[in-house]
C-alpha cells in the first residue's frame, strides 16, 4: 500500500519546548545566532525579524521595537513548528522564556 501522507512518522514532533531550547541555547552562547533579515531590528521596528541558529530558521515578531512572539521554526531536518492563535497561552517559544531570557534575547536581536 502506497501512503501519499508527507509526515514522517518516525520523526519526533517540533514543539514550542523544543524551539524554546534553541532559543535558549543562543541566549547562553550555546549556539550562534545570525540575522537572516534584510534589515536590523530597530530598521525593521515592527515586523517579521528572521534569525538562524545554527541550522534552525526562526521567525520572531518585533512589535514597535520589543520582542513579541515566535511566528516560526524550522528545524535542520526539515521540521516545523508555527504560531497559530488558537494556541493555548505558554505554547509560543518567547512565551516560555524566563523574564531575563526574554530581555537578555531581545537586547541579543537589538544587536545583530
Amino acid at each position: 500500500m502506497v501512503s501519499n501522507d508527507c509526515t514522517d512518522e518516525s520523526m519526533p514532533v517540533l514543539t514550542a519546548r523544543g524551539v524554546c531550547r534553541v532559543l535558549r541555547d543562543a541566549i547562553f552562547g550555546r549556539r550562534e545566532m545570525v540575522r537572516l533579515s534584510a534589515q536590523t531590528w530597530g530598521e525593521l521596528y515592527a515586523g517579521l525579524f528572521m534569525v538562524k541558529i545554527e541550522g534552525w530558521s526562526i521567525t520572531i515578531f518585533n512589535d514597535c521595537d520589543e520582542l513579541d512572539y515566535c511566528e516560526g521554526c524550522i528545524s535542520p531536518d526539515g521540521r516545523r513548528w508555527s504560531f497559530d492563535s488558537g494556541d493555548r497561552f505558554g505554547t509560543d517559544p518567547i512565551a516560555l522564556l524566563s523574564v531575563w531570557e526574554h530581555q537578555t534575547l531581545e537586547n541579543q536581536l537589538k544587536e545583530l
